[in-house]
């Protein structure tokens, strides 16, 4: 292929809220929680910030970064399983936000954590295509959880942004292959404030085979093995999946460590791969390889090559990199934590 990342930005909430903090209010043995997630803290959003803020500031960070003119942006697609509106996207928020041309189209995506590499596929084909000079993939999310469910300890907040073009790219993408099927393991219906989870099925046959179906899938269309990657970024729902499907397919704890950030995060879901990914290209040196592979509940994997170029040095200090955007962190109380998450119904 002949398109790539012009470039990138991330957006995290200052805010943080530690697991032994959810674990003392609801009873659990936080040590057990923490050993068995590899989840220290999340990230929680202030009370004025959604999909569409985290999105907007991402996508600033972004444009700021490489340099873009917004006016030649010519397709918006924002991924999420927490838009602010049923009816209403966040795409057109964020466009106009940013100031791209109105002569654009844009778009809503929803996959569960999968809808902002399901974006950037999106943004691959139109800027190939020629349709567009210049496409915005963003994964954005304010992930939510029931009190006391174990996804509280983990659904966390913060997007990221990918502007996908032909010209002046930080980061080619070589290939990508995507693996899907109709497996129910995560769910949330119309008008229900908080997602199940199946359970015994978010592991298997959930998360691992369709995560090594589509890794596999990917290297044997291009003849490629682990050892040709400097880097590899899995989607990270908690700190043990990424790291058992690494090793499933043969990548060592090293290709992945950059990229996992999951720990000092918590799962921003849309934005949880992406993450990885721009918290990689942070370090990245011209010439490295990055093996990509996301995961999105009911069920489905995209998967990425990806070969940094030289431009990456120019735009690396354009804007906060991810480890810069971790730093500093505000801690919270549980009382604070759910008056920001909505979780007091007056």
């Amino acid at each position: 292929m002949n398109v790539g990342i012009v470039s990138y930005g991330a957006y995290i909430p200052c805010y943080r809220i530690k697991i032994e903090e959810i674990a003392k209010v609801w009873g659990d043995n936080a040590s057990s929680i923490i050993d068995g997630l590899m989840i220290y803290e999340k990230s929680v959003p202030d009370m004025d910030e959604d999909t569409i803020t985290i999105a907007v500031e991402a996508a600033r960070n972004a444009i700021n970064r490489g340099g873009v003119n917004p006016e030649r942006i010519e397709a918006v697609f924002t991924g999420s399983e927490s838009h602010p509106y049923a009816v209403k996207p966040t795409s057109t928020v964020v466009a106009e936000a940013i100031g791209a041309t109105p002569n654009l189209t844009a778009a809503d995506f929803e996959f569960a954590c999968k809808a902002g590499t399901a974006a950037v596929q999106a943004c691959i084909g139109l800027a190939e295509s020629g349709m567009i000079d210049l496409g915005l993939a963003i994964g954005s999310d304010v992930s939510q959880g029931a009190p006391g469910d174990a996804l509280e300890y983990t659904a966390a907040a913060g997007g990221v942004a990918f502007i996908i073009g032909k010209e002046k790219t930080v980061a080619k993408i070589e290939s990508t292959y995507s693996f899907t099927t109709d497996t129910p393991d995560f769910w949330r219906r119309e008008g229900m404030p908080y997602p199940e989870h199946g359970g015994r099925f978010t592991g298997e046959p959930g998360y691992f085979k369709h995560v090594t179906s589509a890794a596999s899938g990917l290297m044997d269309r291009m003849g490629t093995k682990p050892s040709d990657y400097k880097y590899a970024i899995f989607h990270q729902p908690n700190g043990k999946f990424p790291v058992r499907a690494a090793k499933m397919l043969g990548f060592s704890t090293e290709q992945i460590k950059p990229g996992l950030v999951v720990s000092r995060l918590g799962n921003t879901y849309s934005g949880s791969c992406m993450m990885g990914l721009a918290a990689t290209l942070d370090i990245a040196r011209p010439g490295d390889r990055i093996f990509v592979t996301a995961f999105g509940s009911g069920a489905g994997s995209d998967a990425f090559s990806i070969r940094v170029t030289d431009r990456i040095d120019e735009i690396r200090n354009g804007a906060p990199s991810v480890e810069e955007l971790l730093a500093n962190p505000i801690y919270i109380n549980y009382a604070t934590y759910a008056k920001h998450k909505g979780k007091i119904k007056l």
